[in-house]
C-alpha cells in the first residue's frame, strides 16, 4: 500500500478528525488553513477525544499558502456551505499538481459548481456521518459512536485513487466504505438533513420537543417527501422506503439531539440555509417543481442566516 499525500481544507471538526484518522493510519497529511486557526493550532497543538479512542497529533504539518504544496494526491474538502466559493481558487491549483478533490459538504449542489469550476474528472463524490465539534482549544470532541465516511467515482477515471483510498482507510479507525451508487447516497443524506437541519432550527427545538407535537412532527415527513420528488426529478431513485427509513432514524434520535444549523443558531454563526434549504429551491426551479414546505422553512430560517 503506497503512502497518499493528503491534504485537508477545512480543519474543523469533520476535517481534523478525518484528517488525525487517516495521519494515525500512516498516510502523509497536510492541513491548508487561514491564519487564526493555523495560530490555534500552532499554539494548542491537536487532539482528538473520541469513544473509538484519542489521538494525540505528534506531528502537524500546518501549510498556510496553497502554493507551498508540492505533492498531492487527494484534497479532502470539509468546509461550510457558504465558504465553498473561496476554496475554488486553492482547489485549481491543487487539481492542477493531480489531486482530486473528495467533498464532504452537506448538500448536493456543490458537485455540479466544483465539476464546472474544476472538471468532471476531478471531483470524487463523498459523504461524512459524525458529530463532533472543536472546544475552546480547537481540540476535535467526537461525541458518538458514528464516524461514517462514504465514498465512490463520478467518474470513469477516479477508479484508481477510489482503489487506492479504500485500501488506505481499510486501516484506519473510522466507519469508511466505498460505493458505486455514491450519487444516491448522497442524496439520501441531504434528504434526512434538509428535513431535520430546517425543522429543528425553523422551530429552535430539539428532536425531542418537536416528536412531541403531531403538528410539527409531520413537518419532517413532509420536506422528505419533497426532496425524493426533487431526486426523481433529477433521475435519482429515491423510494418511499428511503423516506421511511430516514423518518425511523429520526424517530430513534435522543430527545436532546438537534442538527448542526440549528447549532449554529444558538451560537449565533452563519447558518448553511442558503447551502441547504436554498440549494434545494435552486434545484427545484431548474426542473419547475414546487416545494411549498422547504420553501416556508428556507423564509423563516433566513433572517437568521449571518
Amino acid at each position: 500500500m503506497r503512502t497518499l499525500n493528503i491534504v485537508i481544507i477545512g480543519a474543523g471538526a469533520l476535517g481534523s478528525y478525518f484528517g488525525g484518522r487517516l495521519q494515525q493510519a500512516g498516510q502523509h497529511v497536510q492541513y491548508l488553513v487561514r491564519k487564526k486557526r493555523a495560530q490555534q493550532l500552532k499554539e494548542n497543538g491537536l487532539r482528538i477525544t473520541s469513544p473509538h479512542g484519542n489521538y494525540d497529533f505528534n506531528e502537524l504539518h500546518i501549510i498556510e499558502d496553497v502554493k507551498k504544496i508540492e505533492q498531492v494526491d487527494l484534497v479532502i474538502l470539509a468546509v461550510k456551505g457558504q465558504h465553498l466559493q473561496g476554496t475554488i481558487p486553492d482547489l485549481k491549483l491543487l487539481v492542477e499538481k493531480g489531486a482530486k478533490i473528495l467533498p464532504l459538504l452537506n448538500g448536493i449542489e456543490h458537485i455540479s459548481i466544483l465539476q464546472d469550476e474544476l472538471s468532471e474528472a476531478a471531483v470524487i463524490g463523498g459523504s461524512a456521518f459524525i458529530i463532533a465539534t472543536l472546544n475552546e482549544k480547537g481540540h476535535v470532541i467526537h461525541s458518538n459512536k458514528n464516524h461514517d465516511l462514504i465514498f465512490g467515482p463520478l467518474h470513469p477515471s477516479q477508479t484508481k485513487i477510489c482503489d487506492e483510498f479504500e485500501q488506505v482507510v481499510s486501516s484506519a479507525i473510522m466507519g469508511a466504505s466505498r460505493t458505486e451508487n455514491i450519487l444516491i447516497r448522497m442524496w439520501i443524506k441531504y434528504m434526512f438533513i434538509t428535513a431535520f437541519s430546517g425543522v429543528t432550527t425553523a422551530s429552535n427545538l430539539p428532536i425531542g420537543t418537536i416528536r412531541r407535537f403531531p403538528e410539527t412532527n409531520r413537518l419532517l415527513e413532509h420536506v422528505l417527501i419533497e426532496m425524493k420528488q426533487l431526486a426523481n426529478a433529477y433521475n435519482v431513485g429515491i423510494t418511499e422506503q428511503n423516506v421511511a427509513q430516514a423518518l425511523e432514524n429520526m424517530a430513534g434520535l435522543p430527545d436532546e439531539s438537534t442538527s448542526s444549523m440549528h447549532q449554529d443558531l444558538r451560537k449565533g454563526q452563519t447558518l448553511e440555509v442558503e447551502h441547504l434549504q436554498g440549494g434545494a429551491l435552486r434545484l427545484a426551479e431548474k426542473v419547475n417543481l414546487k416545494l411549498p414546505v422547504i420553501e416556508t422553512l428556507y423564509g423563516l430560517i433566513k433572517p437568521f442566516e449571518n
